[in-house]
């Protein structure tokens, strides 16, 4: 039997002439760019999101780097992030000529360890980036407790959870203002490049606006310098039609979670995915780790079983962050995970068959 890592057919077959239809509905409408369909997208994901605002923009790095430039971050300011994130949270700092300050993660939970945020925190800081990474909401009491305290806004990178809660409250609602992403591997996924900025606020949704427009509100009138960073209206109708269907398919993630849990329990040395106390996971990934990492990803390819590693190399390991000589030392448990992490194949549409036939190929590796 053989699994890959990530199938889309089974979803994209279920709504193959309900995608096809939008796309007839763009391609006959004669109009490309923020017009009707993005219109409508962002109103229903706001209200899916539980938020006064959606603005739909290129991509999830995009939408990152408008949030931060709204939030008022600046060059020469620092932006606490995650030691064990994908690069793209750092990058959105580093792009406004910021610095990203790495915290880590708890061990078991791979999010932002709220106890370790205040230590990090100096005169420059003026914001906390939480990353609710895999799909599993951070601690957001705790991370807003202390941003309130020392003055400082929150940015969500809310790319891997959507739909995923904390205290009954959907990521993406807490911060000042917040991004996600609409890559297609993810939860939610265009067919292409997209993303889209969150917020409560009308003044940051107007300015985002503008600022993904050219700064321009109106045609050839510019009231600042802005970019090209516009959701376009194929993408935003192929998502109205995937929105339908999130919660569906989160039910279909959260269950096969379920079936890993339970069939891969006390099996090796296997550290299973546990979520904290009041949050919800949607699991965009199943991470397991283990201290024969490589030894089991090469046993799955033989045995035709894709699995990929998220992430590697942590960001402060990156050739590309060489210039800001960190003390490595710091940051032990983001090597730790990135060195004993691995992602199994999870998407709507894999059975149990197939989880326990993957479990019990796990489950002989040690054996």
């Amino acid at each position: 039997m053989k699994i890959p890592f990530l199938n889309f057919e089974p979803t994209h077959k279920e709504i193959r002439k309900e995608m096809l239809s939008a796309f007839e509905d763009v391609y006959d409408s004669n109009w490309y760019i923020l017009g009707k369909k993005l219109e409508l997208f962002e109103k229903e994901y706001s209200l899916f999101n539980d938020v006064n605002h959606t603005i739909g923009v290129s991509n999830g790095l995009d939408a990152l780097q408008l949030s931060l430039k709204i939030a008022g971050i600046e060059s020469g300011d620092e932006v606490i992030v995650p030691s064990n994130t994908y690069i793209a949270t750092w990058q959105a700092v580093s792009f406004l000529g910021a610095k990203p300050v790495p915290v880590e993660p708890n061990i078991y939970t791979f999010n932002l360890d709220p106890d370790k945020i205040e230590a990090a925190i100096t005169a420059k800081t003026k914001a906390i980036m939480p990353v609710h990474l895999y799909g599993q909401a951070c601690e957001m009491d705790r991370i807003l407790e202390i941003a309130r305290k020392h003055n400082l806004k929150v940015i969500e990178d809310n790319a891997q959870a959507q739909g995923a809660t904390f205290n009954g409250k959907l990521t993406g609602s807490f911060g000042d203002i917040n991004a996600t992403s609409f890559y297609p591997g993810k939860n939610l996924g265009a067919l292409g490049d997209a993303g889209a900025i969150t917020t409560n606020s009308d003044d940051y949704a107007q300015r985002a606006k503008r600022l993904r427009n050219y700064g321009s509100e109106k045609k050839y009138y510019n009231e600042e310098i802005g970019y090209n960073m516009r959701l376009d209206e194929l993408q935003a109708a192929l998502l109205s039609v995937k929105l339908k269907y999130l919660r569906e398919w989160t039910s279909q993630r959260q269950q096969i979670a379920a079936w890993y849990d339970e069939s891969l329990k006390a099996v090796g040395d296997l550290i299973l995915p546990k979520v904290a106390p009041n949050a919800t996971h949607v699991y965009h990934l199943y991470v397991v780790r283990t201290s024969r990492r490589d030894e089991l990803q090469d046993y799955l390819t033989e045995n035709g079983i894709g699995t990929l590693i998220h992430y590697p190399i942590p960001p402060h390991l990156q050739k590309a962050y060489d210039f800001m000589s960190f003390d490595h030392k710091k940051f032990e448990i983001s090597k730790k995970l990135a060195n004993s992490c691995l992602s199994l194949p999870l998407y709507p549409g894999l059975d149990n068959q197939k989880i326990q036939y993957i479990s019990k190929l796990i489950t002989k590796f040690y054996k």
